[in-house]
């Protein structure tokens, strides 16, 4: 049973409240290249993005942030520290949220400037705390970073932002250990009902990034946790999308989309089952963003490799191959429908796939 949060609004994209959970990624392109990161944001959102976030460093962060904002409707976050001037600039031009960490912030006076800025706008802020920005004195208190110190920080800073009579906030208490992460969001919503946006920090590479994430963020999901997530990769932000979108719905949180199914190949596969999945899939990326934008019911692909388990396996989806020696039988919704050479396979299932996405 996942936990009731309140809701705020993030532009058209609702957080919290029952609201489906969204997908958010962060550009890293420098925000002062417009272009490039206006690029940047298009592929995001083409891959299924609903949700960017941007850093603003510097003034001239600021400035290409309120071009940026003109230039396509989808909601941005402003991702600000240290400068409290850069938080308002951000939210007067044009930010759907910001990101901030009172405590680097500064003074109150500070925190209540970009407070007063988001209220006046009618945003969000995003309050967040990594295991490496944990105040002094809490580490102290508990010997270095745990679940219980980051929710004490984090719930140190919201409570100053609530003094401000300001309760539009989303929380995040990222850690890099997946254990640590695991139980430090289970506390935080244990303690708050503020809609929780999740994530396990710095995970690293594609590789090593998408199985601490699926562990992570998978654990929460099913415990009925979280709100919003990233899927943080080191490289291409745009990777970081299909690991969301795959850990959603093995969670059971998106119904539509596409389940591949695929064997593993053995000795029995004579076919580049391995290059006609990889292909395929890349090139119904868009398609499976539009399935599950309409909220379409989810297709299954199955892509087999021999005439053991194939034939059965792709009868039983919805568009399916079972390969055999230099040729492919195609299946659809049970039926054979033609039996294809090799080459011809990825066309012609990525073909009955957009037809049947038509047909929904």
């Amino acid at each position: 049973m996942r936990k009731m949060t309140r809701q705020v609004m993030c532009r058209d994209v609702a957080i919290g409240g029952g609201a489906p959970v969204s997908i958010q990624s962060m550009t890293n392109t420098d925000t002062r290249d417009v272009e490039a990161t206006l690029a940047q944001i298009n592929a995001l959102r083409q891959a299924g993005c609903q949700i960017v976030r941007l850093a603003v460093p510097d003034n001239e962060a600021a400035e290409a942030f309120k071009t940026i904002r003109k230039k396509t409707d989808m909601p941005l976050v402003a991702d600000i520290h240290f400068d409290y001037r850069l938080a308002v600039a951000a939210i007067e031009n044009g930010a759907d949220k910001v990101r901030i960490n009172p405590g680097n912030i500064g003074s109150e006076d500070r925190v209540k400037a970009v407070v007063d800025a988001a209220k006046a706008r009618r945003i969000p802020i995003r309050i967040g705390v990594n295991s490496g920005s944990i105040e002094k004195d809490i580490l102290a208190k508990y010997g270095g970073p745990d679940a219980e110190g980051m929710v004490e920080s984090v719930m140190r800073k919201v409570r100053l932002v609530e003094s401000m009579d300001f309760n539009d906030i989303v929380i995040s208490v990222k850690a890099s250990d997946v254990v640590l992460n695991y139980q430090t969001y289970v506390k935080m919503s244990e303690a708050t009902d503020y809609p929780l946006h999740i994530g396990v920090t710095e995970s690293g590479d594609v590789t090593r990034g998408t199985v601490k994430s699926s562990v992570g963020l998978g654990a929460l999901l099913i415990a009925g946790i979280g709100d919003t997530l990233r899927v943080s990769l080191t490289g291409d932000p745009v990777a970081e999308i299909p690991v969301a979108r795959e850990i959603l719905k093995c969670t059971g949180h998106f119904k539509s989309g596409i389940n591949l199914v695929s064997c593993p190949t053995c000795a029995r596969c004579k076919t580049d089952l391995q290059g006609i999945s990889d292909r395929l899939m890349k090139r119904l990326v868009g398609l499976e963003a539009e399935l599950i934008q309409a909220e379409k019911p989810q297709i299954t692909l199955a892509v087999m490799g021999c005439a053991v388990n194939g034939p059965g396996e792709a009868s039983h989806a919805d568009i399916g191959v079972a390969c055999g020696n230099g040729k492919g039988v195609i299946f659809r919704k049970g039926e054979i429908i033609r039996t294809v050479k090799e080459d011809e396979i990825e066309d012609v299932l990525y073909s009955e796939m957009a037809s049947l996405a038509d047909e929904l």
